[in-house]
């Protein structure tokens, strides 16, 4: 197994999977670390779905375009999920205020499932294994994905999370130096422009000149082209649609 140092400081995003299944001992890891993960309040709330079907994996490549859904050899989906403590509650006839349908709620349900998400990651790649972050299954075709998995009301998905013996090594991708990630006593912004250019610079230059493909992308204008695209993907109404959002929200009533 990996040291903790080399797992968190040499991770990679894996695309391409060999076809070797993976073994029963080091799922039971992956699933023992997801348990462990901490939560808000102990509540928690959430749920991972586990594919390992390949024509529902098929399925999911097909709404989602991520072809790395289909060739890995376990797809993980972390759903924020207050289902389970409405079911008790019901048998217990204790009266769950509408949290699921609060801003807060929603924050706390998709930590907790980001927080289980980390945890897999870590422990899979801590075994020889390689994963990817998928977040279009969250904004491609939610609403079809959920019916799919037949995700009950209350719950809603948060994130992907493939997983399979690495056919690849792919570079490591520069990331933000500590001024610009850590701010002590504060935020600090007196050099942050300055910081962000040679940073981009930095990724322009990653993007030419990595293995595999090459790009010309800098970070600045791909991660606008990014948001740009993503105030089209109409969360709050997939929210909705499984019983949650932010009707509420106490914030709204104030004057």
């Amino acid at each position: 197994m990996k040291d903790i140092a080399t797992t968190l400081l040499k991770r990679t995003s894996v695309r391409r999977y060999e076809r070797q299944p993976i073994e029963a001992e080091k799922l039971q890891l992956i699933y023992e670390a997801i348990a462990n993960s901490p939560t808000s309040y102990n509540g928690q709330q959430y749920s991972v779905i586990a594919i390992d079907d390949q024509p529902l994996k098929e399925k999911l490549y097909e709404l989602t375009g991520q072809k790395q859904i289909k060739t890995c050899a376990l797809f993980l989906i972390f759903c924020a999920d207050y289902h389970k403590i409405e079911c008790l509650a019901r048998e217990k006839g204790i009266d769950v205020p509408p949290f699921r349908d609060t801003m807060d709620g929603i924050m706390v349900g998709t930590i907790d499932a980001t927080i289980a998400m980390s945890n897999a990651r870590i422990m899979a790649e801590a075994l020889g294994l390689g994963c990817c972050c998928i977040g279009y299954v969250r904004t491609a075709a939610p609403q079809e994905v959920s019916a799919m998995l037949h995700l009950p009301q209350g719950t809603f998905i948060v994130c992907g999370l493939a997983i399979g013996y690495p056919r690849e090594q792919p570079d490591i991708k520069p990331k933000q130096d500590e001024p610009l990630l850590i701010h002590r006593n504060g935020y600090h912004d007196e050099e942050i422009t300055q910081r962000l250019q040679q940073y981009d610079e930095h990724i322009s230059v990653y993007n030419r000149t990595r293995q595999g493909s090459t790009t010309d992308n800098d970070w600045c204008g791909h991660i606008a082209g990014y948001y740009d695209e993503g105030i089209n993907n109409r969360v709050l109404t997939y929210l909705e649609s499984q019983g949650c959002g932010i009707g509420h929200e106490n914030d709204t009533n104030k004057a």
